[in-house]
């Protein structure tokens, strides 16, 4: 996202390196690192601290952050979403997964790619295009990233939106009122059905299980 505010901290690299470490282990041709966890809990941190990372190592990764494909635009998601509720329309089905499986696909052809890019600061959407004929790895992060189909390695935050309430407030991506934390609540419920998907666990204290 254009705008965004990255909090990286040292308990980011730390995890970072542990998570590069099992990366290098079972590096592949065209391998993809999916990154899951709810609101605010560092995933957007986490893929740049590894995609930063991955350059030591002379591997050219890139981050895809799947906030950019929700279907209903920016400045019109809270209404769109009261008027149909938000315990209805809160999920996987918010999002472009056509189009985030063909950018996945152009990644594998090592081909140009058009992708959605959400500015924060005039809350509208982008189109950028990608040359993916020089990038080794991708490492896509969101809320339900983990449940992408093929991905080689699957990284968990465990981390609960009753923990992130600073972060939120400090990122300032939306108000912190009742929509907010109905959303919020809608989001634990389904996030936290998928560490079971994961290959590695990022602990409250940013510790890394590998599983």
């Amino acid at each position: 996202m254009l705008g965004d505010v990255l909090l990286i901290e040292e308990k980011h690299h730390k995890a970072g390196e542990q998570i590069i470490a099992e990366i290098l282990k079972r590096k592949k041709e065209n391998f993809t690192v999916a990154i899951s966890g709810e609101s605010g809990t560092g995933k957007t941190e986490l893929a740049h601290v590894i995609a930063k990372g991955l350059r030591k190592h002379g591997i050219f990764a890139k981050p895809i952050h799947i906030d950019n494909y929700y279907r209903i635009l920016p400045l019109e998601r809270t209404e769109w979403r009261e008027k149909n509720g938000v315990d209805k329309v809160v999920g996987y089905d918010e999002y472009d997964w056509d189009l985030i499986y063909k950018n996945i696909a152009d990644f594998k052809e090592k081909t140009y790619s058009t992708m959605p890019c959400v500015d924060l600061v005039t809350e509208q959407v982008d189109m950028l295009t990608t040359n993916f004929a020089s990038v080794d790895m991708l490492i896509i992060d969101g809320l339900y990233a983990i449940n992408t189909k093929d991905i080689d390695l699957k990284v968990f935050i465990d981390i609960t939106y009753h923990d992130t309430g600073k972060a939120q407030k400090l990122r300032g991506k939306e108000p912190q009122n009742e929509y907010r934390m109905k959303v919020l609540l809608k989001e634990h419920e389904m996030v936290k059905n998928l560490k079971k998907l994961a290959d590695i666990i990022v602990h409250k204290d940013y510790s890394v299980e590998v599983l």
